[in-house]
């Protein structure tokens, strides 16, 4: 389970403190899928980010009671100038993981070859994602995290991710944030809405797709022939 209560996060700008995340409470069972749905800017990957202990809350409180993944395909954590399985050593003393069993697999899903002995500083940005993704998988997690800006190359190998993360661990919690609400009818059976700083819950996706719309969405403008 995971349980988020009143949790606030303010962000420090030139024209003072930002709200950018207002008492926001909700939990998630094991098992279950959540979407949270929100527009560009709304707050959805900084929520991701305190979910994975990356950030901290200005005030509330974040009770983990299962294992929580990064966001997947996230490199920022990468130590540019060790080498990707250096790398992959590295997240698992993290974890506390053994890193031997888990090489054939980085190896094979990540179809890097002789570079995943060099060092990460020159990967493209694809082969890192692809690395970061990999590990993601590697390391095995109640709950994954995901959010919209996961990309992870060309069609084929996006449909590797898809059948490791949504069909061989359907059974795991995950929550998704995007501003797609296509995506989010694709794999939730409910959903949210960040917006303005608020969370608001819904039993059915299609409730919070409507109030999406209605609340956030701002109308199309005129047309100009």
């Amino acid at each position: 389970m995971i349980r988020l209560e009143n949790v606030c996060k303010y962000y420090g700008t030139r024209g003072g403190r930002r709200l950018v995340l207002d008492h926001v409470s909700f939990e998630l069972a094991r098992g279950r899928h959540i979407g949270i749905l929100g527009r560009n800017g709304a707050g959805k990957s900084t929520l991701v980010r305190l979910l994975s202990g990356a950030e901290n809350p200005t005030s509330g409180r974040i009770d983990r009671r299962m294992s929580v993944s990064w966001p997947l395909a996230f490199t920022g954590a990468f130590q540019a100038h060790l080498t990707g399985l250096d790398n992959l050593k590295f997240v698992c003393r993290v974890y506390g993981v053994d890193w031997r069993p888990l090489v054939p697999f980085v190896e094979e899903f990540t179809e890097l070859g002789i570079y995943l002995n060099e060092p990460v500083l020159h990967y493209s940005a694809g082969m890192s994602m692809r690395l970061a993704f990999a590990l993601s998988m590697a390391i095995e997690f109640d709950c994954f995290l995901i959010d919209e800006g996961m990309a992870v190359g060309d069609s084929r190998f996006g449909d590797r991710c898809h059948h490791e993360l949504f069909v061989k661990r359907r059974d795991r919690a995950f929550i998704l944030v995007s501003h797609d609400p296509n995506i989010i009818r694709s794999y939730c059976e409910r959903a949210a809405v960040l917006h303005l700083g608020r969370l608001y819950e819904f039993d059915h996706v299609d409730q919070a797709y409507e109030f999406y719309e209605q609340a956030v969405v701002p109308p199309p403008g005129p047309r100009f022939d």
